[in-house]
This record gives C-alpha cells, structure tokens and sequence, in this order.
C-alpha cells in the first residue's frame, strides 16, 4: 500500500473504472490532485484497491475524498477488507494530524439501485468507508442542460441586475438560508449562524470561480424589492448553476423557475455546450424547477462524511 510515483503511474491507477478516470491527467496537471494523495493497493502488478483525493491547488490538504475504487470480485472474497486497510493507511499519511475527514463523494447512474450489478458496486465502496466510521450523508441529483433544449423565455415578471457587491450577496445568502431544504446548509447552520455560514460559502466558493461575476443576477419586483437571485459560474470543469436562492417572504410563487430561466440564459449565450448543476434528492421543489427548465438527471452523487 502506497501512492503513486507521480503521472508515469496513471495508467496503472486507472486500471480500476470510474468516470473521473478522464480528469485525472488535467487535475494532476493543475496540481488538484498530488502524487501524494493518489494511494494504491498491489498484489505484485494486480491492482487490488485505490483512494483519491481533490483540493485547491493552493492548499496544503485535500478538500474532497472522490476516488474510492475496490477490485470487484465475490462476496466475502476480501476486497472490501482491502478498501479498509487501504484507506485507513492512505488517511494516516494524507490528512493532518487531528484534521476532521474530507467529506467523500461518489458519482452513480440515476437508477443505481434498480441494478444489481451498479448498486453492489456502490454499496462495498460505502462499506469501505463505513469502515473507517463513513456514514452516509446525502444523496444528490446531478442535472445536465444541452443547446439541444430551448432556452427558457423571459416570464416578464422580474427584473434583473448585476449583483452590486459581496456584501450585498451575502447578506440575500443568509436571508435564504432560512427555511433552506439543502443538507449541506443545515449542516452548517448547527455550527454557524446565517451570515457566518453565507460569509463562508461565499469566501470559499462563489468567489473563487474564474468567470466573470457580472453574470451573477439579482431578481426584483417592478418596485425594486429583491426577492431571489442565480449565480451562473464556471469551474474548473463546466458551466454551472451554482446557486439559486429565493427569499422566504417571497417563496411558492414559483420565482425559482424565472431565477433558473435567467441563469441558463446567461450561460447559454457564451455558446457552452453544457450546463451543469444539482441540487438534493429529497429537495423536491428545485428538482421540479430544474426539470421544468429542461435539465435531465443524467447522475447520482452520493455524499458521505465523519459527522
């Protein structure tokens, strides 16, 4: 058990199959991924398990365990006992002294469990990490728009307009926290209080995409009251919707479907060939939103983490 060497090793940890087997390269290259952080499992030449994280190519450690991988093999045969030493090894060298786990993630079809095949595949790597005291967390929908669908008209409804400042965002973030039906935001909200919780959202996400921010936009009533706004970005990767958030006074009037027309709008005129977004399983409302405005859920994200 151990990392790997460095990119001449790439192709001996892709040996096991996972859909960010593609990225691996490029990340490495942007210095997302480090040698250090990519840990094997041998039997001579046999690749029997492997672990990954992800980080910003400033930090000192990993945000995000995305690589779990186990030689499938029969039941009781051993591999998910592998995973575990594996990861429990990889950890010990990876992770700070006394750091709390990066949350994992894992990418799945949208009918995983309806396939026995996919969903034993899914559950040994989630008994890896319940292994390691993993518990599961949340279950995402992973949404996808393509020029191939219309772009939503305007409703005519609300005004938009650039969002002035950090501050003035940040402050309609704390707003729309309350009431928040997002996992990861309620989780916060037992540590932070709203403005905390929005002040670090936005410190360590919104502001860190490279796309321009006059694509941000804030919604307001013809007498210029707010009542939601969408943030269109751009990752690393893809276009992104990467926030939506109306305001609780003004919710069930359906002002999630003109924020989410707006926001694609925005991102289809810059000719991107996809747009991608996600939002919780059980957030029935947003994934009717993205549904109605034409995204299809081409996956699943299941999150686990060390509560």
């Amino acid at each position: 058990m151990r990392p790997i060497t460095g990119r001449e090793e790439l192709d001996l940890f892709s040996r096991l199959p996972y859909t960010l087997n593609g990225e691996l390269a490029n990340d490495l290259a942007a210095g997302r991924r480090r040698p250090e952080w990519m840990w094997v499992a041998l039997r001579g030449d046999r690749l029997l398990a492997r672990v990954a994280w992800w980080g910003r190519a400033a930090d000192d450690a990993p945000l995000i365990l995305d690589v779990l991988d186990i030689e499938d093999g029969a039941p009781d045969s051993g591999q998910v006992d592998t995973g575990v030493q594996l990861l429990r090894t990889a950890m010990a060298a990876v992770l700070p002294d006394g750091a709390h786990p990066p949350e994992y993630s894992r990418f799945a079809p949208p009918d995983w469990r309806e396939n026995a095949m996919t969903a034993r595949v899914v559950q040994d790597r989630m008994a890896v990490l319940e292994g390691v005291g993993a518990r599961p967390f949340v279950e995402r929908l992973r949404l996808e728009w393509r020029p191939e669908a219309p772009v939503p008209e305007p409703g005519g409804r609300l005004a938009f307009r650039p969002v002035h400042d950090g501050r003035e965002l940040v402050a309609l973030m704390a707003s729309v926290l309350d009431g928040t039906l997002d996992a990861h935001s309620r989780a916060e909200l037992t540590r932070l209080s709203a403005h905390e919780a929005a002040v670090e959202q936005y410190e360590d996400e919104l502001a860190r995409y490279p796309s321009p921010r006059d694509w941000w936009r804030i919604a307001a009533l013809p007498g210029g009251e707010p009542v939601g706004f969408v943030i269109p970005a751009r990752n690393a990767y893809n276009p992104i919707i990467a926030y939506i958030g109306v305001l609780p006074e003004h919710r069930g009037n359906g002002y999630v479907d003109d924020l989410l027309a707006e926001g694609t709008r925005v991102l289809a005129a810059e000719g991107v060939p996809r747009i991608r977004a996600s939002t919780d399983l059980g957030n029935i409302p947003m994934a009717e939103a993205f549904r109605r405005a034409g995204y299809l859920n081409f996956e699943r994200e299941i999150k686990m983490n060390w509560s």
